[in-house]
C-alpha cells in the first residue's frame, strides 16, 4: 500500500518551512523534497511502515577535464547542483558569482561537492567548460565539477530529478530556459533544500544549511 504526496504540495511545505519559521527553531532538520510514499509491508504479523523520498536518478556525465562524473563520486557526500550554460547572457554570470561564495567556504572539505550542468553541450565541451573553470578561478576539479553531456539526459535529469526547468527554448535569450536554482542534495541523494541563485540573501541561507548536513 502506497500513500502518495506531490511535489507541488512538498514544494510548498518546504516554502513555509523555510520561510515562516519562528524564532528560535534556526537548528531543525532540512525537510526532504519531491515525491514520497509510504511503504506498508506485514512483518511477523505486524503492519510496518517505510518512508521512500525521493532521490536523484543515476546519472554519468564529463567533466571539465574530460573524467566521468556519476552518481558514485558524490555518493556519502553533500553536494549543491544547478543548471547554466556559458553564453548565457542573463542570469548564469551573477549565479557563478554567487556559487563562488560557497565554493570558497566549502571547497575545502572533502565531503562535499559542486555539480554545474550545462545545458548546452552542443556548444560546452569538455574544453569550453575548463576554460570557463578557469576564468572562474576554479582550477579544483575534485569539488567543482562542470559537467557536460547528452542534452536529453541533462534535461531529463533536471526536470524529473532535480525538479527544476533546464531546457532548449529558442524564444528565451541565449536560446535556452533555466531557473537560477542551487539544490542541496544529501548524501543519499535526496533534496534538502532549494535556493535563488541569483539572490545574496538566499545563498546565505544555503551557506548557513549546508553545515547541518555536514554535520559541522
Amino acid at each position: 500500500m502506497k500513500t502518495r504526496f506531490s511535489i507541488l504540495s512538498l514544494l510548498l511545505i518546504s516554502f513555509l518551512f523555510t520561510h515562516c519559521k519562528p524564532a528560535g527553531e534556526k537548528n531543525e532538520p532540512l525537510p526532504k523534497l519531491g515525491n514520497w510514499h509510504v511503504d506498508e509491508k506485514t512483518v511477523d504479523g505486524k503492519i510496518v511502515q517505510d518512508t521512500v523520498y525521493h532521490k536523484i536518478a543515476d546519472f554519468s556525465f564529463t567533466n571539465q577535464e574530460g573524467k566521468t562524473i556519476s552518481n558514485a563520486d558524490v555518493n556519502g557526500k553533500v553536494y549543491v547542483a544547478d543548471f547554466f550554460f556559458t553564453t548565457c547572457p542573463t542570469i548564469c554570470p551573477i549565479m557563478k558569482k554567487e556559487m563562488l561564495r560557497v565554493f570558497d567556504k566549502f571547497g575545502d572539505n572533502p565531503n562535499f561537492k559542486i555539480l554545474s550542468h550545462t545545458i548546452d553541450p552542443n556548444h560546452d565541451t569538455q574544453e569550453v567548460l575548463k576554460d570557463y573553470a578557469q576564468k572562474l578561478g576554479v582550477e579544483d576539479d575534485n569539488t567543482w565539477n562542470f559537467l557536460t553531456g547528452d542534452s536529453e539526459k541533462i534535461y531529463e535529469i533536471g526536470q524529473t530529478s532535480y525538479i527544476t526547468t533546464a531546457q532548449a527554448d529558442q524564444n528565451e535569450p541565449g536560446g535556452f530556459l533555466h531557473s537560477g536554482a542551487f539544490l542541496l542534495i544529501d548524501q543519499k541523494g535526496h533534496i534538502r533544500g532549494v535556493y535563488d541563485g541569483t539572490k545574496a540573501d538566499q545563498v546565505d541561507k544555503l551557506i548557513a544549511d549546508i553545515p547541518k548536513l555536514l554535520g559541522k
